[in-house]
This record gives C-alpha cells, sequence and structure tokens, in this order.
C-alpha cells in the first residue's frame, strides 16, 4: 500500500548522468580549494604516475569534506559521483550539473548498471563511489555489499582507492556541528589494474577492496601523535556508545566536554585526547571508542541468533519522493524483525505500508542530528521511488538498528558460503 500523496510523481533516479564539461570540472576544482582554505590537508598518490580516466575511484566516507578533497585530488579529471537523494534536496540542478548520479540508500537499483556504463565507455571519466553507502559512525570500515566485485567486474576498468585520515576527528558523524583542529590525509592508489581485473574472480576482487579500504582513526590517531584538546570531544559519543558495559543497560548513555558516563548506573568515562578512553573509577572495559562499538555489535549479534531480537515503536514519518520538500507524513509505526523493516501509517485518510526484506539489505541509513528536517537521530527507510526518515519515540536506538540490519546480511552470506561450500564438497 503506498502513500496517499496529491503528486504522484517521483524523482527520476534512472534519468543518465550529464557529462561534467571542463569549466563546470574547473569550477568545482575551484570551489573546492576555497572551501578548504585554512584547513591543514595533504594528498599522497601511489601508483597512480600511468593511471588515467577512465576508472573507478572508491573512496571511505566520513563528512562531506571528502568530496572536496576527492576532486582536487582527481583534477583534471572530472568524477560522476554516485549519491543519494538528500544530497539532491533543493539543489536537484546543481547536483545533475555536477554529473552526479542519484540513487536510494540500500536500494538495488538496476539503472545505476546503465549509468555506470555512460560514464566509463561512453564519457571516458571516472566513477566516483563511496561503497560504504553513509558516514563513518566510529572511524572504522563499514561493511561493504558483495555486489561491488560484480559492478568492478564488469566495468572493465583500472580501481582506484582513496582513503581519507583525519576527516573523521575533525569532523565526527555523532557531533558534526563542533569541528575539531585536525590535519587532513587522502592516500590514493591504485589497487587493480584492468588488465590484472580480466584474470580475477568476483570473491577475489571483493577481498582486494575489503583490504585497500580497512582504516581506524582512532589507531591513526595514536600512530601520529594527534591531540584532540577541544574541551567538547566527547560531546555526541554516546550516540553511537549506546550501551553501558558495567551494567548493560542500553539507550542510557549520556555525554558532556570530555565523558560519556550512564545515567542507569553512573559509570563515567573519559575520552583522551589521544582518543583512548580511561575509567573514572573500576576497570576500563575498552581502551578505544570502535572496541566499545564491536562490542556493542556482538551483543546484537548474539540477540539474533538466540531469536530474542525485536524492534517496534511509534515513530514521526517524513518523506522524500522529490527533491525540493519533504513531506509531514505524521505518526506512524515501524518495526524491525529478522524478517526486515515494516512501517506503517495513515496519510490523508487512507492507510500505507512500507516493508523492505532482510535480503534486499546490506545496511541501513541512520542520521544522527539530522540537519535538513530537525535535529533528532533518524532512520531511513528507502524503496526504488520513495524515502521514508522515521524519527523514533524511544531515545537512542537506532545505532542498534544499524547493527542489527548489518549482521543480518553477514549471517545470510555466511549462509551462502556455506551452501556453496557444501555443495561444492559434495560434487
Amino acid at each position: 500500500m503506498d502513500v496517499n500523496y496529491k503528486n504522484n510523481r517521483r524523482y527520476d533516479t534512472d534519468k543518465p548522468p550529464r557529462k561534467v564539461g571542463k569549466f563546470i570540472n574547473f569550477l568545482i576544482y575551484t570551489l573546492s580549494k576555497i572551501a578548504l582554505t585554512g584547513i591543514d590537508y595533504k594528498i599522497e598518490k601511489i601508483g597512480m604516475e600511468d593511471v588515467k580516466a577512465p576508472y573507478i575511484y572508491l573512496s571511505n566516507h566520513m563528512y562531506f569534506v571528502d568530496f572536496e578533497i576527492n576532486a582536487i585530488a582527481n583534477y583534471p579529471y572530472s568524477i560522476n559521483n554516485v549519491a543519494t537523494i538528500d544530497g539532491y534536496y533543493r539543489r536537484p540542478f546543481l547536483m545533475e550539473l555536477a554529473g552526479c548520479i542519484c540513487k536510494r540508500k540500500f536500494t538495488t537499483d538496476m539503472s545505476l548498471f546503465a549509468s555506470i556504463r555512460k560514464v566509463l565507455d561512453e564519457y571516458g571519466d571516472i566513477l566516483g563511489m563511496y561503497p560504504e553507502a553513509r558516514y563513518t559512525p566510529i572511524g572504522t570500515t563499514a561493511i561493504l555489499p558483495e555486489s561491488l566485485g560484480i559492478m568492478i567486474k564488469r566495468a572493465g576498468v583500472d580501481v582506484v582507492v582513496g582513503i581519507h585520515h583525519g576527516n573523521y576527528l575533525h569532523t565526527p558523524f555523532w557531533n558534526y556541528r563542533k569541528k575539531r583542529k585536525v590535519p587532513l590525509y587522502l592516500r590514493m592508489e591504485k589497487i587493480i589494474d584492468k588488465e590484472e581485473l580480466k584474470e580475477m574472480s568476483v570473491a577475489e576482487i571483493n577481498e582486494r577492496v575489503r583490504n585497500a579500504m580497512q582504516y581506524n582513526e582512532y589507531t591513526y590517531q595514536k600512530e601520529n601523535n594527534i591531540h584532540i584538546t577541544e574541551p567538547f570531544r566527547a560531546e555526541g559519543l554516546h550516540k553511537v556508545l549506546y550501551q553501558c558495559p558495567h551494567c548493560l543497560t542500553e539507550s542510557k548513555m549520556n555525554s558532556k566536554g570530555t565523558k560519556i558516563f550512564c545515567e542507569e548506573c553512573g559509570k563515567s568515562w573519559e575520552l583522551t585526547e589521544l582518543g583512548e578512553l580511561v575509567a573514572e573509577d573500576g576497570v576500563t572495559e575498552f581502551a578505544t571508542p570502535p572496541e566499545w562499538f564491536e562490542w556493542e555489535r556482538k551483543q546484537v549479534r548474539r540477540q539474533l541468533e538466540d531469536g530474542t531480537y525485536h524492534f517496534e515503536d511509534e515513530v514521526e514519518v517524513y518523506s522524500l519522493p522529490r527533491t525540493m520538500r519533504f513531506e509531514k507524513l505524521g505518526m506512524g509505526k515501524l518495526t524491525h524483525t529478522t524478517e526486515g523493516f515494516t512501517l506503517t501509517g495513515n496519510y490523508r485518510d487512507r492507510d500505507y505500508e512500507i516493508t523492505r526484506n532482510t535480503k534486499t539489505l546490506y545496511g541501513v541509513h541512520v542520521e544522527y542530528d539530522y540537519c535538513y528536517i530537525k535535529p533528532h537521530d533518524c532512520i531511513d527507510i528507502s524503496t526504488l521511488d520513495d524515502s521514508f526518515y522515521c524519527y523514533p519515540k524511544k531515545q537512542n536506538v537506532i545505532t542498534k538498528l544499524s547493527f542489527a540490519v548489518e549482521e543480518m546480511y553477514d549471517m545470510q552470506v555466511n549462509e551462502r558460503r556455506r551452501r556453496k561450500s557444501k555443495k561444492e564438497g559434495n560434487e
């Protein structure tokens, strides 16, 4: 059951991307340089001497500054970036002019392959992709889709990976409004040659990409002795570290200044200038935020495996069928189980139901302090022609939802591999 909109038109995500003209490309490069004025950044290129467009450029994703540094690093070649629908909000013409390829988050859009072929084969330009499909929540590599290797194999061009460091430390996803004084660094490297690609299997391609895209910002911070002295450096960290490792209570964590603490049991930890965690009293359970984060993931995995995982809540719903404004749909109900997401509600006196099956999701789009609608946490459930931004009544729950989706996907991938291995063993 679809939403009963007055206007049933949708933004056409199937439309082919525009070729980026030389003047527009130069303008993007110039504006990116201006935007980075006063920011200390460095670009290092490895094995890039003979690399020429067209090629696929895979980048990790930390904040909007990634786009600007990538534009500078790849100049004079132009990049057609795959971008999400909310990136087009109130500026579709500019995004189209910049050659972007529109896609809704975590959907299987077959028209994307046609756009990719146009960029690489017809335009001879760079295809820019952020395969993690979201800003990193904790400064480490997110799950990558199995389909990535298939796309690269079909494309048949060189593959370059760009790994940003410092961007997350400078502007963490969970507190992007308060920036820190941290230098930015991009390391570019060709990881697959188009001739080598012909002999590689999809599994080998995926393994090469995963290895190349490994990063940990807290390890990088310590190795490079980067001191973050801002007195607000821990504020917002509770949005990703939502479960107390001392009393195991969920969604009662909070943060202020340089401290993160549990409102249930009172235990507190300090985030040091070098990104380490130190308990104010008793045992320090985890030395760094990513260790705590991965522990939380394991708690969710355990609930999925023992059958106790379930989420249900009232949510305030906004949708983005087009690009100029969000539609306020009122209150709805969001349910998440091992079967997938179900969003139900009533708009203009007609019930609607939106579903996303677990088998079609490798991740889900979450936002902390979302800037486009209202400054609270929300989760985006997208279909091929619409996106639904849901604000739960329950506080500090969206990170757990993200874990659950990723772990369900991982469990499915492992099961497929197990079945394939068993089948091959019986042959």
